[in-house]
């Protein structure tokens, strides 16, 4: 019970404060015409995290992260993404049930998710260095219990984080709140895509 403990409060710590990829799940809850359109967004964004876990408990993302080139190579293409993704997140508007053409189309979803997930260097270093290192106090039955309780986190966060954005538009008839939230949303994914290109030129 305590290694349970120990994997969801520490996934809780690390995947709770807001960053691109809560903002970018929460968005498409706000922002789809139902629930189910913003699924691939959910699910993407869960298994990439799943993903990372995984590879952050058994070893293998701290091996590549040790070649310089591919840690450049991967915080460009993030940022050139970032950037992207906030222009059209800026140029989103909130879809009513019957008009969903404005709304991110699944492909985008799932592009954008990948990116928020995989091409940020600070979320998968976090993942490495917190989950990685302390998976590392475990062995055997006890090891796969923390990475299944991290998991679970993971999924039930970005599923409640879709569910909380498809609650939000429903109190906003008007669509002015979800527009501002969509604006405000850009606004930061453009913020951190500069954040990480300064922290790189430094």
């Amino acid at each position: 019970m305590e290694v349970i403990l120990h994997g969801v409060v520490l996934a809780f710590g690390l995947i709770l404060p807001l960053g691109v990829q809560n903002v970018f799940v929460f968005s498409q809850g706000a922002t789809q015409p139902n629930l189910l359109r913003a699924l691939p967004a959910t699910i993407t964004a869960a298994v990439c995290d799943t993903l990372l876990i995984l590879l952050a408990i058994f070893g293998l993302s701290v091996i590549v992260l040790q070649f310089e080139w591919l840690r450049f190579s991967l915080i460009i293409v993030g940022v050139v993404f970032l950037l992207y993704m906030g222009y059209s997140i800026w140029r989103t508007e909130p879809s009513s049930p019957t008009e969903g053409k404005q709304a991110l189309p699944i492909h985008k979803q799932i592009v954008f998710a990948l990116s928020v997930s995989f091409l940020n260097p600070h979320a998968i270093l976090d993942i490495v260095g917190v989950i990685g290192t302390s998976a590392l106090t475990y062995i055997g039955k006890d090891q796969i219990l923390f990475t299944a309780a991290c998991i679970a986190v993971s999924w039930i966060w970005f599923i409640g984080l879709t569910f909380a954005g498809s609650v939000l538009k429903k109190l906003d008839d008007s669509g002015r709140l979800m527009n501002l939230f969509n604006k405000c949303s850009a606004l930061f994914i453009w913020g951190t895509a500069i954040y990480i290109a300064v922290g790189l030129i430094s």
